[in-house]
């Protein structure tokens, strides 16, 4: 049975978490993060997480702060702020769950939890899917996406629209991404790495995917997913990212 949690994040409001105890004997502890501007309940986390829990893993999925369930205001976050959104969840799921403790990240996410794990030794073991390896790719992403209202002095940040929703970015989220070198960090991971990509990702090509890859040490490994976009829309391609996961942590927690 499911337990909704909540904890403080890092910029002081409090975060909502979905706890998946494992089913048997428990092999570990897993986060599950979400993309930019989505969620916990989104499909490819909760299918994920079930798929995982159901393997023997406890899951922690939790929403960053200002979007889903959490509370905190969107326009005040960056990237920053979800790497230490991420430090605070890590702690609430070894409150929780049994070590050992591992990653899995998805998009933006996945960067994010690169970033973070240099400061998050608790984490024995990563993957990421469908991760960009720049925050100049997220900068690019940006632009292409309909402004709603233009941006002036003492006036609240400009919007813009993902799917079906508006969002506001802040200058100061801009200027964050450029802080950020997210393939000099994996370098410096020094913990086995696991990137999947879809190979139909039109958000985030498996290009970014393949450099993740080149700029680990090993242990690393690089699984292309036949027939997967972005989001792992087709049930079969998260059956196959569930799979995937489970034999890279089972060997490396």
């Amino acid at each position: 049975m499911v337990t909704r949690l909540r904890f403080e994040g890092s910029t002081g409001a409090e975060l909502a978490g979905v706890f998946h105890p494992p089913v048997g004997a428990a092999k570990g502890s897993l986060l599950v993060v979400h993309c930019f501007t989505c969620s916990k309940d989104l499909h490819t986390m909760s299918r994920l997480a079930r798929g995982l829990a159901a393997n023997g893993f406890a899951v922690l999925r939790f929403d960053f702060t200002g979007l889903g369930e959490s509370g905190g205001d969107f326009a005040d976050t960056t990237l920053s702020t979800d790497v230490g959104d991420l430090g605070r969840a890590l702690a609430c799921l070894r409150e929780h769950g049994p070590a050992p403790y591992g990653l899995v990240g998805h998009s933006m996410g996945g960067a994010a939890g690169l970033l973070a794990a240099v400061g998050l030794p608790a984490l024995r073991s990563l993957a990421v899917l469908g991760a960009p390896c720049t925050t100049e790719h997220i900068r690019e992403l940006l632009p292409a996406v309909e402004p709603v209202r233009d941006y002036g002095p003492g006036s609240a940040p400009p919007q813009v629209r993902i799917g079906e929703r508006s969002f506001p970015i802040s200058p100061a989220f801009m200027d964050d991404l450029a802080r950020h070198e997210v393939e000099r960090r994996v370098a410096e991971l020094g913990r086995p790495l696991l990137v999947l990509h879809g190979l139909e990702d039109r958000v985030v090509p498996v290009e970014h995917g393949e450099r993740l890859f080149a700029a680990a040490s090993q242990p690393k490994a690089f699984v292309p997913l036949l027939g997967a976009d972005h989001l792992l829309g087709d049930r079969r391609a998260s059956a196959e990212a569930v799979a995937v996961l489970t034999d890279w942590f089972a060997r490396t927690l």
